[in-house]
């Protein structure tokens, strides 16, 4: 079983992002806390054996894809290929927030992070801590909500299922995600932007925002 440590996600010390840091680093697999529900993620470097790790530990299919957590809202333009305007927008009014945007995958992208079909599902959340992070290992963190597949997302630390914390290499608890709702999901492929699924922010301020 993992450490837990407790933190503060808006202002973590320096212990605890050092400790964070480091068990990334070191290809480990760590339980966070965001600004929407908890995660489970990993480094997103190529042949990071956590990358595997997090797939068993959630007994999800391979072929499914963990998002990124990126470190500012420029990240959009690094880790995304011929983004449309809309999804710039969308970046520019909710980011760092609760919204994932798939995007075509940039050449930055190691091909084992990429969907089938070539996207990559990105995400700045509003958490400085998930966002020190990133910029610390200067990398994104490849992060899916910590809940095996097909139970319920956990908003709490205490909510996260045992299994999850024992298999993980540390958890960070910050009590309750100020949020407590999963993100809102939006292809940015088209012409126009699709709701994937929606979350925290409607569709409607999706649709007015990227008008």
């Amino acid at each position: 079983m993992g450490s837990i440590v407790r933190v503060d996600q808006q202002r973590p010390s320096r212990f605890e992002l050092d400790e964070a840091v480091a068990t990334l680093a070191f290809e480990g697999v760590v339980v966070m806390p965001t600004d929407s529900v908890y995660g489970i993620g990993c480094a997103a470097t190529p042949g990071n054996s956590a990358h595997e790790r997090i797939f068993k530990i959630k007994q999800r299919e391979r072929s499914q894809t963990l998002p990124w957590l990126i470190a500012k809202a420029s990240d959009l333009a690094t880790y995304g290929a011929d983004v449309p305007d809309y999804a710039t927008a969308l970046a520019v009014r909710f980011w760092p927030g609760a919204l994932t945007l798939v995007v075509r995958a940039s050449n930055a992208v190691p091909t084992e992070y990429q969907a089938a079909d070539g996207t990559i599902a990105l995400r700045c959340p509003n958490s400085n801590l998930v966002r020190q992070l990133a910029r610390s290992l200067d990398v994104p963190l490849a992060v899916t909500s910590a809940n095996t597949h097909g139970e319920a997302a956990a908003t709490t630390a205490s909510g996260i299922e045992r299994a999850i914390v024992e298999a993980a290499d540390l958890t960070l608890d910050a009590g309750p995600a100020p949020v407590g709702v999963a993100s809102t999901i939006v292809s940015c492929l088209g012409p126009e932007p699709q709701i994937l699924r929606e979350g925290a922010i409607s569709t409607e301020q999706i649709m007015f925002a990227a008008r």
